[in-house]
C-alpha cells in the first residue's frame, strides 16, 4: 500500500499538469476488430492536444528496432592494442558472439544481443555495450585518429584499419 500511494500521487499530480483529468478508460474495440481510444480517452481541442486514433497495425506489439547495428558489417576481427582484438561473429537474426582478448592476461567468448546502440553482453558479470565510434573515443593513444571502431569503454576499444 506504501508503494501504491506515491504512484497514485504522481498519477495525480501529472493529470494535474496537463490540465484534464486523468481517465480509467482503455481503447475500445470497434466492429471492424480495431482498437480506438473510448470516448472519454480524447482529449478536446480546448487543450491544445490532439490524440490519433490508433489503427489495427498500431496495436499490434511492437518489433524491436535495431537501427544502425548492422552485424554483417562489424563481422570480422578488429585490433585493439598491445595484442588485444575482436572477431565478431553473426549467430542469428539479432546475436553475435564475441571473441576477444580484452586485455593482456584475459580473453574469451560472450554471446551478444543486437540493440539499437550496439551489442550487448555480458562479461564477468558485468553488462557492457559494444558500440561504433572512433580511435579517440577508445582512450587509447595508439587508435587515436583511427575512423572505424568499435568501443566496450575507455581504454577497451578495437578498430580496423
Amino acid at each position: 500500500m506504501k508503494q501504491v500511494m506515491p504512484l497514485a500521487a504522481a498519477v495525480l499530480l501529472l493529470a494535474a499538469c496537463n490540465g484534464t483529468p486523468p481517465s480509467t478508460s482503455t481503447n475500445s474495440m470497434t466492429s471492424a476488430g480495431s482498437t480506438e481510444p473510448a470516448a472519454d480517452n480524447i482529449a478536446t481541442p480546448a487543450t491544445g492536444v490532439t490524440t490519433a486514433t490508433p489503427t489495427a497495425a498500431a496495436s499490434a506489439s511492437p518489433v524491436p528496432t535495431t537501427a544502425g547495428v548492422d552485424v554483417k558489417k562489424w563481422a570480422g576481427r578488429w585490433i585493439g592494442v598491445e595484442g588485444t582484438y575482436l572477431n565478431v561473429t553473426s549467430t542469428g537474426a539479432n546475436t553475435a558472439s564475441l571473441e576477444m582478448q580484452y586485455d593482456l592476461d584475459n580473453k574469451g567468448t560472450y554471446p551478444a544481443t543486437v540493440t539499437p546502440e550496439g551489442l550487448r553482453f555480458t562479461r564477468g558479470g558485468e553488462t557492457l555495450l559494444l558500440r561504433p565510434s572512433d580511435g579517440d573515443a577508445t582512450g587509447l593513444k595508439w587508435l587515436a585518429g583511427k575512423k572505424n571502431c568499435l568501443t566496450v569503454k575507455s581504454g577497451e576499444g578495437y578498430c580496423r584499419a
